[in-house]
């Protein structure tokens, strides 16, 4: 904790907002900023931790960390609205002030994946915390063998950080392939579900890592391409923080078996989660 104190939240300033997506439940980008200069200075996060935000007098939630520490001194959010507290943050814009208090959990060990190609499969708003990872592997690019993106969503319209994305398919040493459940008029990427995208682009598992977020029914048959693929369980990681509640290990509302995600996670390889059928329930 950057503070000391795991119960104590820092005011935060929302800078900028924008939305990913529209529908019934919109997902909503939030850029912040701790007010505290010293908050600033020694606030340190790593991908794949999570943060909890809170609006006075509403509650709070926690949330996955959507940006890099490599792209500056500020925290993003994307929220999708499905609750209380995610409806009165979606009220917000730049000016409004929220709490955060973090970061919790463990990250993803990219240190460790220096040397190796790096493949994210991701769903729906699934996509927001592999998206610091690919961040995180462009701004060190060189320590890296590659990066392949593998993303869909329902629609065209349930695409999380599609500009970002087709921007990055541009870019000639990064592979990234779009599709969605339906297609579309003019809709130029691949038709259909996730899984079976990663079939069609048939990654091989040599030297790589693997890493998946999305709906539950999703990852599920994600881990079984990858096994069919040859990934070994140690190669393929996941994150489950949409489980985390407290953050602490207080409330056991996270736990998958004996694992309590909030503090032996979000982030967990194959290996470890394989023996837990609660953890995509």
């Amino acid at each position: 904790m950057c503070n000391g104190n795991p119960y104590l939240p820092y005011t935060a300033t929302i800078v900028e907002t924008w939305y990913e997506t529209g529908g019934e439940r919109p997902v909503k980008t939030f850029k912040v900023t701790l007010d505290d200069a010293a908050a600033r200075e020694s606030w340190s996060h790593r991908p794949g931790q999570c943060a909890m935000v809170g609006l006075l007098g509403v509650g709070e939630s926690m949330f996955c960390i959507s940006c890099s520490p490599t792209e500056g001194d500020f925290l993003r959010f994307s929220v999708m609205r499905a609750g209380k507290v995610t409806s009165a943050l979606h009220q917000l814009e730049a000016g409004d002030k929220i709490t955060v208090r973090g970061p919790y959990g463990n990250s993803f060990p990219l240190e460790e994946w220096e040397g190796k190609r790096i493949l994210t499969v991701g769903g729906g708003i699934g996509q927001a915390p592999l998206r610091p990872i690919v961040e995180f592997v462009r701004a060190n690019r060189d320590k890296y063998a590659g990066l392949t993106v593998i993303y869909g969503a329902r629609s065209c319209g349930d695409l999380c950080f599609k500009g970002e994305l087709e921007a990055l398919a541009k870019e000639g040493d990064i592979e990234c392939h779009l599709s969605v459940d339906v297609g579309e008029e003019g809709w130029p990427h691949y038709v259909g579900f996730v899984p079976s995208l990663l079939m069609e682009v048939n990654p091989s598992p040599e030297n790589t890592i693997a890493v998946t977020c999305g709906p539950p029914i999703m990852i599920r048959f994600v881990l079984e391409n990858l096994k069919k693929l040859g990934f070994a369980d140690e190669q393929i990681y996941t994150t489950l923080e949409n489980r985390m509640k407290c953050g602490l290990g207080k409330c056991g509302r996270c736990n998958a078996g004996h694992l309590y995600v909030c503090k032996d996670g979000p982030v967990f390889s194959y290996a470890v989660l394989k023996d837990v059928p609660e953890a995509f329930a």
